[in-house]
């Protein structure tokens, strides 16, 4: 076993294990923009969508208003591909735009409440250490699971508060950590086999799925990161 694997190996259950020794997930591509692809696909049985949404820095022809009307649709589309036995998972850090504090946990929420689907969870994922100042961005990001069929039963809660999301293969990316507590959410509390991610960047989430068994689906407009979203294996990382 590579001693980069121990900790990783600990917080796998015995079933876990087994499933990571026996086969990894399928991996699926799909180079195309993830508005039209959720909006041409049906409700995605036993699927849960794990997913970090663009920023508005990255849509420089729309304002603030218009980047915030379109958030809330993209998560109001995904929430209305996600089957009532599964979940949808929103890993985002907020920004601060034109001397405003733009709260995504906020927007998530919200389009959540209109489309009848439930908060099952709201951690915090520090970015850097506590007590310490941060100017562009936030110090942590917040990690958003709701669910219209699925329940959290409290006996079996997780940390609220990460330290780290883990190493990253860019900086907007979901640190592998935050993916790992995500992924194995729903392989324990879902009946749900197939994990999500329809703006999937450089495949973190793809790939730690693959790595506890679930198949994958990506979605992402770029032809070079959907390459690496192809390529990416969880041995790229030091699992902690």
């Amino acid at each position: 076993m590579r001693a980069g694997l121990f900790n990783y190996w600990a917080l796998l259950s015995s079933s876990d294990i087994f499933r990571f020794m026996e086969k990894k997930g399928t991996r699926t591509l799909h180079h195309q923009d993830a508005i039209t692809w959720l909006e041409s696909s049906p409700i995605l049985s036993a699927s849960s969508f794990v997913t970090s949404l663009p920023d508005v820095s990255e849509f420089p022809a729309l304002s603030l208003e218009e980047w915030k009307s379109w958030f809330s649709r993209a998560v109001s589309l995904i929430l209305s591909r996600c089957p009532d036995e599964g979940v949808a998972i929103f890993y985002q850090t907020d920004v601060k735009r034109e001397g405003t504090w733009v709260d995504k946990g906020y927007l998530c929420q919200n389009a959540a409440d209109r489309a009848g689907s439930s908060l099952l969870w709201h951690k915090v994922v520090c970015r850097i250490p506590p007590g310490k100042i941060s100017f562009g961005r936030p110090a942590y990001s917040h990690l958003l699971c709701f669910s219209k069929g699925v329940k959290a039963e409290v006996p079996r809660s997780t940390q609220d508060v990460l330290v780290s999301a883990g190493e990253a293969t860019w900086t907007r990316g979901m640190g592998v950590d935050a993916c790992l507590l995500a992924c194995r959410f729903i392989l324990s509390e879902t009946t749900t086999r197939t994990v999500v991610d329809p703006f999937c960047g450089h495949g973190t989430v793809l790939a730690v799925a693959n790595e506890l068994g679930l198949d994958a689906i990506g979605v992402e407009l770029s032809s070079k990161r959907v390459k690496k979203a192809k390529a990416l294996q969880c041995l790229n990382f030091q699992l902690a």
